[in-house]
């Protein structure tokens, strides 16, 4: 059984110490692909640095609404210049996020904007973010969808109408351990299988949201990782009424056609 987990913040300050036993762990459990996250120049940068040190590694590129503030046509340029590597495979981490305002909201939208139009040019497929934001962020979106590859909403932790919403302009949607958390994933327990096999991209968003259906206690330090993967692919499994196998077989599937990925690579 093979997992693709298609959202890791593997650059993150948390996975420096031991990043070669996470990804053992990783092998070992059937991650077999993992996309680490671009969240501003500099995090792309590092992350297609890990892509080129390790196997079974690819990255986006992209600046994160919360560093929308960080977004300038020096920076665009850069990105541009990234999505020309092999191991890119998507424009993102990008989209709004009103929950926090980390960045002004004019500069989350033209940032956005401008990521939109860079999926456009370079035709990668975008990895989207979207919190509190639905109404202008799915307005951007469509505008620009007939012009675009791919795209997943990453993340999705929305109600119905946002999820059907995002399928209308058939967008991917990406599942993480929320999903599996007894308080929070309940809402999301109950329509995510609404989402067409074809469609479901599965994540975990390490080193955040640590699938709470873990058997036995979750690691001391809090800490989620691609091994963890599987618990969400059961949880997933549960809600479908379906095998894991299935759950793995079909993500797996949609992950290497999202991404232009070919199996042997």
């Amino acid at each position: 059984m093979k997992l693709a987990d298609i959202g890791v913040n593997l650059a993150d300050k948390r996975f420096q110490g031991d990043l070669d036993q996470v990804l053992q762990r990783a092998q070992d459990a059937g991650v077999a692909l993992q996309v680490i996250t671009g969240t501003n120049l500099q995090a792309s940068q590092n992350a297609l640095a890990l892509c080129r040190q390790h196997a079974g590694l690819y990255c986006t590129a992209g600046v994160h609404p919360h560093q929308a503030s960080e977004f300038n046509q020096t920076v665009r340029s850069e990105l541009a210049q990234l999505a020309l590597e092999t191991e890119v495979k998507a424009i993102g981490e990008t989209g709004l996020d009103f929950n926090r305002d980390f960045s002004p909201r004019p500069q989350q939208q033209q940032a956005f904007a401008e990521q939109l139009a860079l999926a456009v040019d370079t035709g990668l497929p975008l990895f989207l973010h979207q919190r509190d934001a639905h109404d202008l962020f799915h307005a951007m979106l469509r505008e620009h969808r007939d012009h675009l590859s791919h795209a997943v909403v990453h993340c999705f932790t929305g109600n119905r109408k946002e999820l059907f919403d995002y399928l209308d302009l058939d967008c991917h949607i990406g599942i993480t351990g929320w999903v599996c958390d007894p308080r929070r994933g309940t809402a999301l327990q109950e329509i995510v299988s609404n989402v067409p096999l074809d469609r479901l991209l599965i994540e975990t968003d390490s080193p955040y949201l640590i699938p709470r259906n873990m058997s036995g206690k979750p690691p001391r330090s809090g800490r989620n990782e691609p091994a963890l993967l599987v618990w969400v692919a059961q949880q997933l499994a549960q809600c479908y009424g379906i095998s894991v196998e299935e759950i793995a077989s079909a993500s797996w599937s949609n992950s290497l056609r999202f991404f232009d990925i070919k199996e042997d690579e």
